[in-house]
């Protein structure tokens, strides 16, 4: 897909009213200053300055619609609810049949959708606009759960931050995940979230917090003993059944892979100190044995308890 490996050329589309801060992402991942693995250009329709959703702060750009006629990869962060300019749809299109890497960020995949290009994909967007999204546009499989999902030559991001955790997988796509973790490392970011992990919604009862406040914080303390979700109910005083519903309304997750994400956020922390063996992390961290560590890692981030140390160790 990229004509030349060396210089990988970006292309942001800033459609009208432009989110400020998917937009940033962008920019800070492919375009800052220290990034020499890419090339990129920020451009709007007519290479004319861009208005943002942010009060006060309207952007100048580098080109117009032309920059996407020699991208490898052309990125549309959110922009304002409504239908995108048909010349930027059919620019979109262009390029997509030319196999440029068609990205979006949080709400720009409305514009993706505008363009039929996620008709008969998978695809995800902010959670807030996901039932918007399917009702709109009903040849898309919405998947309102999703950080990113990744079809191929066209990804799609959640919400906000979630944009960050796409943006550092497409470098670990491109570069390898050393690359990605480096990257992280240099925004003071931890480890990208895999695309299959659980966007944030808000729970429907509010009691589902005060229920598992004593529940995780339990666990956090002791993630060194082998815990199990009967502990985990045990120490609620909830069934197992009303403790997977609190948790589904909660994180958006089972209790066991909250369990595993807590580890793992802990062997994280752990690996950075390069005293501490891989065996050691394993066994502080409840994970058992490094084998058992590095199956998760791996399943988490793409990577090894190894390459992230050697990434991120002091």
């Amino acid at each position: 897909m990229r004509k030349n490996p060396a210089t990988h050329r970006v292309a942001v589309l800033a459609l009208p009213l432009v989110a400020a801060f998917e937009l940033a992402i962008a920019i800070q991942v492919f375009g800052h200053d220290d990034q020499d693995h890419y090339t990129t250009t920020l451009c709007s329709l007519d290479g004319a300055s861009v208005t943002t959703t942010t009060r006060g702060l309207d952007l100048s750009v580098q080109a117009g619609l032309e920059a996407l006629d020699d991208a490898d990869t052309v990125i549309v962060p959110a922009f304002a609810r409504g239908r995108a300019p048909e010349k930027a749809l059919a620019a979109l299109d262009l390029a997509y049949h030319r196999g440029t890497r068609i990205v979006s960020l949080c709400t720009g995949a409305f514009a993706l959708a505008q363009a039929g290009l996620l008709d008969g994909r998978r695809a995800t967007t902010h959670w807030f606009y996901a039932d918007e999204l399917a009702r709109e546009h009903p040849r898309v499989e919405v998947d309102a759960n999703a950080l990113y999902v990744d079809e191929g030559q066209v990804l799609t991001s959640a919400g906000q931050a979630a944009s960050l955790d796409l943006c550092l997988y497409l470098v670990g796509l491109d570069h390898g995940q050393s690359a990605a973790i480096r990257r992280a490392r240099r925004m003071v970011m931890p480890l990208h979230r895999a695309g299959g992990q659980a966007q944030f919604i808000p729970p429907s009862q509010s009691t589902a917090d005060a229920e598992l406040a004593d529940v995780t914080a339990w666990a956090s303390a002791n993630l060194h003993l082998p815990i199990t979700v009967t502990d985990l109910a045990r120490k609620g005083m909830q069934s197992t059944r009303t403790l997977h519903r609190n948790f589904q309304m909660r994180f958006g997750m089972t209790p066991r892979a909250w369990l595993i994400q807590q580890r793992l956020r802990a062997a994280c922390v752990l690996l950075e100190d390069s005293t501490i063996t891989i065996d050691e992390v394993a066994r502080r961290t409840g994970m058992g044995t490094a084998t058992n560590l590095r199956a998760h890692f791996h399943r988490a981030f793409a990577t090894t308890p190894t390459a992230y140390r050697r990434a991120f160790a002091a």
